[in-house]
């Protein structure tokens, strides 16, 4: 019988590191660990991206050049999660991110290797994981990050929409009276549904399927949009 692996110094170093970089951000008790893939997403101003990456050279030795296959810790707590690459901790808040998705696992893709899941980060800067097939956890753990934001996000939106603002997602927009994005526009009472297919949004206006925005993948927390649908849907009806 074997007893416990015991950890290297340098484990424990970035353990110490993660621990404490949760502790400033108070994302409260840890969960769960995973390992994943890991990389920053380029900033879109060349004079920013170059200065974080001569940043991260000054910091770390190394420069932030993107790669889907830098190895990546994940840390789940109950307020957020850390993600170590690189010898970076990246800490994300449930309250505060956006989350984007891109892709979906298929039957030639069980593990959903081939997706994306991207998180802004306290500082602003996006984190793009993606899951290590041979592990076989990605959906337990990105189904956790999406019960976290919901559960953070939800009703913070609902309060918003209750005292009478407007809320955007993307290019979509919604209130509590309608939805709409570009020329589409409808009401809640004629809003049947929402759904994704073939990576695009699209909403029930009357039994007629609207198709809103270019990408599903463009979407902040897309799955809080679909909640709100859902929610609004469920109440109309209710009422009805």
């Amino acid at each position: 019988m074997t007893g416990p692996t015991r950890r290297t110094r340098g484990e424990e170093l970035l353990l110490a590191r993660i621990s404490a970089a949760a502790g400033r951000e108070r994302l409260g008790k840890r969960r769960a660990t995973y390992a994943g893939y890991a990389h920053t997403a380029p900033a879109k101003d060349p004079q920013a991206r170059g200065m974080r990456s001569l940043l991260d050279f000054v910091r770390y030795g190394r420069s932030s050049g993107a790669n889907a296959r830098d190895e990546a810790r994940l840390d789940l707590y109950v307020h957020g999660l850390t993600v170590a690459v690189k010898g970076r901790i990246h800490v994300v808040r449930y309250d505060a991110t956006s989350v984007f998705r891109t892709g979906f696992p298929d039957r030639h893709d069980a593990a959903g290797a081939g997706t994306t899941c991207t998180l802004t980060d306290v500082d602003g800067e996006r984190v793009v994981l993606r899951a290590r097939p041979e592990r076989g956890d990605a959906a337990e753990w990105r189904s956790a990050i999406q019960r976290g934001v919901i559960s953070a996000q939800l009703p913070r939106a609902l309060f918003a929409l209750d005292e009478g603002e407007r809320l955007t997602f993307g290019d979509i927009w919604l209130t509590r009276e309608e939805i709409g994005y570009a020329e589409v526009c409808a009401p809640w009472p004629q809003v049947r549904g929402i759904r994704v297919r073939k990576g695009v949004v699209e909403l029930d206006a009357d039994g007629t399927w609207h198709r809103l925005g270019p990408t599903a993948s463009g979407i902040p927390n897309l799955f809080i949009l679909r909640a709100l649908v859902e929610l609004f849907h469920r109440d109309v009806n209710g009422r009805a």
